[in-house]
C-alpha cells in the first residue's frame, strides 16, 4: 500500500473565516474559496454550516478579495493589498 501525504498544516484565523463567510454570501463558489485559502472544501462546508468558527461573523463587502476562480492563494492577495 502506498504512503498518505504529510498534511499542509495550514490554520484557519478567525479573519479567515470572516472572509470566508463574507465570499460564501457573495455566492463564491466552495472550491474556489478553498482553494483560495489552501483548504478542503469540507472546511468551507463546515463554515458556512456553523460546525467550525460558529460566533464569526461575515466580512464586509469592501474587505473581500475579488470573485474567483482564483490563480494565485491569499498570500499572493494580502501581499498586493497591503502595498
Amino acid at each position: 500500500m502506498g504512503t498518505r501525504a504529510e498534511p499542509n498544516r495550514l490554520t484557519l484565523t478567525e479573519g479567515d473565516v470572516a472572509l470566508i463567510r463574507g465570499m460564501i454570501l457573495r455566492g463564491d463558489r466552495h472550491h474556489d474559496i478553498a482553494a483560495f485559502f489552501g483548504v478542503n472544501q469540507g472546511r468551507i462546508a463546515e463554515i458556512k454550516d456553523g460546525t467550525r468558527f460558529p460566533g464569526v461573523p461575515a466580512a464586509d463587502t469592501d474587505e473581500l478579495p475579488p470573485a474567483g476562480p482564483y490563480l494565485s492563494p491569499k498570500v499572493t492577495w494580502q501581499e498586493n493589498r497591503l502595498r
